[in-house]
């Protein structure tokens, strides 16, 4: 190997960068003057390097597909842990189930319980979200010759929804919850207060009227209410959540916005209709009103 000398070695490390960088300017300006020339020699580099290319590509796959399975079996034992802890999670509150079912059924057989009737229910399709003279109702599709009634009670696969309103020869209109003329009885589940659910047109309902001594807290569960008999007890509502002007509103647990399917049960309610639809000027004061409140 050839010696060069302390400052020689100096001289040409400081010429490398510059040397460098007029060879890149360099070929620039000879691939801008003859771009032909530079596509050949891109071919032709190309050429040259597509065998080594060929050579290191699978090894570098192989080695990056080992090393994807080993995050994977890191991830894995994350998962496994987390699913343990649940699994054992799981396993107490089946005990307190378990324990709880048996102190039911023991309850029931003193008080002679009489278990409720089966409910009959008919999915339906909804076809249309135009309210017509209500705010906030849907159109779902029914088969010919059904025997659908005013007054059933609608829920999605979440919770509550609405009831008929409306039945004609094919389809059934429901009034949602959150409309205006909607008035559902609930219960606070943690107090086990009395409330009224009262639509509002917009995206969710208020709490009105509930017990003395028993204001809604944030967070807490409603039900409805078997009070003066228009729904059965126990049905999910949703949760309270209190607005900007501390008003107690109710996040629903059914999704009005995406209704598709719905199912709509047979609780023997029919007695107790609904109010017929209100005359066509009364929508425009109705509104008025609102927009006044």
């Amino acid at each position: 190997m050839i010696r060069l000398s302390i400052p020689t070695r100096h001289a040409l490390a400081r010429l490398m960068l510059p040397v460098l960088v007029a060879a890149s300017f360099a070929m620039m300006l000879l691939g801008k003057a003859d771009a032909v020339l530079a596509e050949r020699a891109r071919v032709a580099l190309g050429d040259l390097l597509s065998p080594l290319y060929g050579l290191v590509a699978p090894p570098l796959m192989h080695v990056r597909d080992t090393a994807q399975e080993l995050f994977g079996l890191v991830e894995m034992g994350r998962e496994n842990a987390r699913l343990r802890e649940e699994n054992q999670t799981l396993r107490r509150w089946q005990a307190v189930a378990m324990a709880l079912d048996a102190e039911n059924t023991l309850l029931k057989a003193h008080l002679r319980w009489v278990p409720d009737a089966a409910v009959s229910f008919v999915t339906a399709r909804v076809v249309d979200d135009a309210g017509g003279v209500y705010a906030r109702a849907v159109l779902v599709a029914l088969p010919p010759g059904h025997r659908m009634t005013r007054g059933r009670i609608v829920l999605d696969a979440q919770g509550l929804v609405g009831r008929v309103i409306q039945v004609g020869a094919r389809s059934a209109r429901i009034m949602l919850l959150t409309d205006l003329n909607s008035r559902v009885p609930v219960t606070l589940q943690n107090s086990r207060g009395r409330a009224l659910l009262v639509g509002t047109n917009g995206p969710r309902p208020r709490l009105m009227y509930w017990t003395e001594g028993t204001e809604p807290s944030e967070g807490e569960r409603i039900v409805t209410s078997a009070e003066v008999g228009a729904f059965p007890a126990g049905l999910p509502v949703g949760t309270v959540h209190y607005s900007a002007s501390h008003v107690p509103e109710v996040e629903l647990v059914a999704d009005l916005n995406r209704l598709e399917l719905v199912r709509i049960f047979d609780y023997g309610l029919e007695g107790l209709r609904p109010a017929d639809p209100p005359r066509a000027a009364e929508p425009a004061a109705r509104d008025g009103e609102h927009a006044r409140r």
